[in-house]
């Protein structure tokens, strides 16, 4: 995820608790054999330094034909640059000839993880204290695990869907500018994974802050429906140099320094598409007081200056109301006793869903306002992201299942400030389903000790099967 559970889950929204959910009872021949899958997929290094996607999908692909998916329908993918790289698509054929397919999609690669740094070895998975740890239990190898469990189900039980279901496990979605299996696919083989709709992560729940199994609640599931874009821009300040002991006014890292600080203080326009629309509304009941009232305010008038004010204490908010650009890393100078010829920053933007590279690009230019830098964009291949429509027909079943798989907790729409693979998609409308929930400090996702409650991914589990039985059938 790079954006999985991001954005909504930070809100701290004060909803009413939902009743705790059941304990989950002892593991059934069919519990174990999805916790088997799940464990060999977590304990398949990924990284991309020293992991290898292609074996983890190799693995799951041995699986599905174990379970009676025909070879002529598991379809793995690599390039030869990338030969670690690799993915798989699988496909579960539909009865209708008018239904267009659905797809179901995950990337398998994930963050890298030193072991000196961890508590437990990242990536064995361990069950301990009611949680599953280790690299990648959430992000994305739930979501992964949980879709192929579903093909290896629906292959043993020879179930005949009414509309198409296609699996996409892919690689590259943690590393900007590595070989992205996703795009890939759009690029070269379109025909694998074109589909009505997908599903993907970015939605899920979130704790009050005691685990389930302890006896918290679950008090919000959110529905992803559309993501910021990533784009890295690198600034660049160059200078003839010189001997240290006659320094000038002139200097690459004065100059830099000056430019960052532009950075700092620019603010790109407020904006709302329906998705945030519906979430500050939703959000604002909810929270209510100063914060809630400031939201409905620039639901209002998004040029509500003291609203705004307001809402932007709330980073995570203040994020969702426009593109952001911050400096990220900075390199500057050759020599300690040399005046600098060159200072460098990587400016990462999250643009708003439909605006560009360039028009973000000439934005950032002119808020810096100095010529003699140069303003260039790290990988020029990105798409804009587009925000899919509020479709009633998935959403409705997505709501419908989820009072009967987590009765009382409120489904919100969000869109997401960081970035997963459905900007790749193209034109297929994707959206990040709610499911599994984490707490509130994330479960250390892109950090450390990563972890899910056990009962968290079962319950996903039984809820995304009953979805996908809906919304193929």
């Amino acid at each position: 995820m790079s954006s999985i559970f991001r954005g909504a889950l930070g809100v701290g929204l004060a909803l009413a608790a939902a009743p705790a959910l059941a304990a989950e009872p002892a593991l059934s021949p069919d519990l174990a054999a999805f916790r088997d899958l799940y464990r060999e997929l977590v304990e398949t290094n990924t990284t991309v330094t020293t992991g290898s996607c292609t074996d983890a999908a190799a693995k799951m692909a041995a699986r599905l034909k174990a379970a009676g998916l025909p070879e002529s329908q598991i379809v793995p993918f690599a390039v030869p640059e990338h030969p670690r790289d690799g993915g798989l698509v699988a496909v579960i054929p539909g009865t209708s000839k008018t239904l267009k397919p659905m797809l179901l999609i995950a990337h398998i690669d994930v963050v890298e993880a030193k072991r000196e740094d961890w508590t437990r070895d990242p990536f064995t998975l361990i069950e301990e204290d009611g949680y599953f740890w280790g690299r990648g239990t959430v992000d994305d190898k739930a979501q992964a695990a949980i879709w192929t469990d579903i093909f290896v189900r629906f292959a043993r039980q020879g179930y005949k869907p009414k509309r198409t279901i296609k699996l996409a496990l892919t690689c590259g979605e943690e590393t900007s500018g590595a070989f992205n299996g996703a795009q890939w696919l759009a690029d070269n083989r379109r025909d694998l994974i074109d589909a009505a709709f997908a599903l993907n992560e970015g939605g899920g729940g979130r704790t009050n802050g005691t685990p389930v199994a302890k006896g918290g609640k679950v008090e919000v599931q959110t529905l992803q429906i559309g993501e910021k874009a990533y784009e890295d821009f690198l600034l660049v300040a160059t200078n003839p140099g010189g001997h240290s002991s006659q320094p000038v006014r002139e200097n690459a890292i004065y100059d830099l320094s000056e430019a960052l600080l532009k950075v700092r203080e620019f603010e790109f326009p407020v904006e709302f598409n329906d998705t945030t629309r519906a979430f500050f509304t939703r959000t604002a009941a909810a929270r209510g007081g100063e914060m809630g009232a400031a939201m409905l305010a620039l639901v209002a008038n998004p040029a509500d200056a003291n609203a705004l004010a307001v809402v932007r204490k709330d980073k995570m908010l203040n994020s969702m109301l426009r593109t952001t650009c911050v400096a990220t890393l900075v390199d500057a100078g050759h020599a300690q006793n040399a005046l600098p010829q060159r200072a460098s920053a990587n400016i990462n933007c999250r643009m708003f869903p439909g605006r560009t590279a360039e028009e973000t690009q000439a934005m950032l230019a002119k808020a810096i306002g100095n010529p003699a830098l140069k303003l260039e964009r790290k990988v020029t291949d990105k798409p804009i992201a587009v925000v899919p429509p509020m479709d009633p027909a998935i959403v409705g079943p997505i709501e419908k299942l989820l009072a009967k798989h987590f009765p009382g907790v409120p489904l919100i729409p969000t869109m997401s400030t960081g970035a997963t693979d459905a900007v790749y998609l193209k034109g297929i409308p994707t959206y990040g389903v709610p499911g599994a929930w984490v707490d509130a400090d994330f479960n250390g996702v892109h950090g450390l000790n990563e972890r899910i409650e056990v009962q968290s991914l079962y319950k996903a589990r039984e809820y995304l099967t009953d979805l996908v039985k809906a919304l193929a059938g």
